[in-house]
């Protein structure tokens, strides 16, 4: 199953850990952190963006492989840390003036819970935890987090 937006969506929010990466953390032998991302999914950042799509990131964690996502795309909203993503997502709606047929979130865990609630447009991954997944309205991914599932939306929105 592919997802299916309309044509009215303008911007692109996306949670990122289990959306573009696959929910590991790998840890090397000096406790550094790293995480796995699909170029296909960066390719997605890339494509939406040389289309006028804008994009934003909001995280519940800080990491740097999404700053040097932002690095390199310039993305529109990058917000990490974040406890209660709704408040983000509404401001970010009230800053670019967006209704809610504007913008598609991609959540896949329970600190996405009230933001996907909340906009018209809601996308999670075949491997999000139960609850979401039961969101009414929500659509699924094909492509599981980090394995091209943010490209499968990206690809939905350019045709």
């Amino acid at each position: 199953m592919s997802v299916s937006l309309p044509d009215t969506i303008k911007f692109i929010l996306t949670d990122f850990d289990g959306v573009c990466t696959d929910n590991c953390v790998y840890i090397d032998s000096k406790g550094e952190m790293s995480r796995k991302i699909n170029f296909k999914d960066i390719m997605g950042f890339s494509l939406l963006k040389k289309n006028g799509y804008k994009i934003g990131i909001v995280s519940g964690e800080k990491n740097a492989a999404i700053e040097k996502i932002n690095q390199v795309f310039k993305l529109d909203e990058v917000h990490q840390d974040i406890r209660i993503k709704i408040d983000v997502i509404k401001h970010i709606m009230e800053k670019y003036q967006l209704s809610l047929d504007e913008i598609v979130y991609i959540g896949d865990d329970v600190n996405d819970y009230d933001s996907l609630c909340y906009v018209k447009h809601k996308i999670t991954v075949p491997d999000a935890v139960q609850k979401i997944k039961n969101i009414e309205g929500i659509q699924i991914t094909s492509a599981r987090g980090g394995e091209g599932a943010f490209r499968e939306v990206a690809d939905s929105l350019l045709g």
